[in-house]
């Protein structure tokens, strides 16, 4: 059976929404697999790689992998991950970004983008 793209897509997603945590698209292929989809690895990272550029996903760079997540709002905002359980919440702060407007202002660039990262210990692994 060859599956569509859309339908692909909507497997994917399907299974990200049941997770709250940053994972890779290796483990998002294992969790497929284990519950008996028949997808190819390939598929996966193409797939997923293409709902994160459509914003259906988040991204996070740890060491040289890229961890994609399902998150809880579309609009701009950071994440604060744990370090030892990979537990994440949504930062939502205007502080960060006056302060790429500020930066802004400062140089003369305009149309800054950044990404911001945290992490630490959550409060259970603490």
């Amino acid at each position: 059976m060859v599956r569509t793209s859309h339908n692909t897509r909507t497997m994917i997603m399907e299974y990200m929404k049941t997770i709250d945590t940053f994972i890779s698209a290796q483990d998002v292929y294992t969790a497929l697999q284990t519950s008996g989809k028949s997808i190819g690895l390939t598929t996966v990272y193409r797939n997923i790689q293409g709902l994160a550029n459509d914003g259906e996903l988040d991204t996070l760079q740890k060491d040289s992998e890229i961890l994609y997540r399902k998150c809880t709002t579309t609009t701009h905002h950071h994440h604060l991950v744990c370090v030892s359980c990979g537990s994440t919440q949504e930062i939502h702060d205007d502080l960060f970004e006056q302060w790429n407007t500020s930066i802004e202002k400062a140089t003369g660039y305009t149309n800054i983008h950044h990404q911001l990262e945290l992490s630490g210990l959550c409060e259970e692994c603490a």
